[in-house]
């Protein structure tokens, strides 16, 4: 099974905090408080963000956090790739830091390149503005059912 681990999820929430308060500078606390997460966590993963140049921070009394572009410009794999480095399924990829020990006799070598690439490029189609925007959360399936399934007068 595939599966981001919880670091990534809260860094979703918590870009979704950021985004659902557009050009406002929040702190950390206030962040966590929005997220209901821990703000020592919020704090370690504001500082992946940054690092990453997901999220722009400002130091000070009047300090804090926003998205440092649009949400539309930020996809999925990029907070990925910011919370848990390169997206790939197994350490067989080119560059990996560890050599193969069956590299030499592996009918595999370079597939797996391209099956991570398609998955990356999956993940880079889906913007952080996707996953929080209304017709996502509510689909106008729903909308057309309600419409048509009202009672005749």
């Amino acid at each position: 099974m595939l599966r981001l681990n919880r670091m990534t999820d809260y860094a979703i929430l918590v870009l979704g905090v950021l985004h659902g308060r557009p050009g406002e500078l929040l702190s950390s606390a206030q962040i966590a408080h929005h997220a209901q997460l821990t703000q020592a966590t919020v704090a370690k993963i504001i500082k992946a963000l940054s690092a990453a140049d997901l999220v722009a921070t400002s130091r000070g009394n009047k300090g804090g956090c926003q998205l440092a572009m649009p949400a539309t410009a930020i996809s999925i794999a990029q907070v990925i790739e910011a919370i848990e480095g390169p997206i790939a399924l197994t350490a067989c990829v080119e560059g990996a830091d560890d050599p193969c020990a069956v590299q030499q006799g592996c009918f595999m070598s370079g597939s797996w390149n391209h099956i991570n690439g398609a998955i990356r490029a999956a993940l880079d189609g889906v913007s952080l503005s996707d996953l929080f925007h209304p017709s996502n959360l509510f689909p106008a399936s729903l909308e057309t059912h309600e419409h048509t399934s009202q009672p005749e007068v």
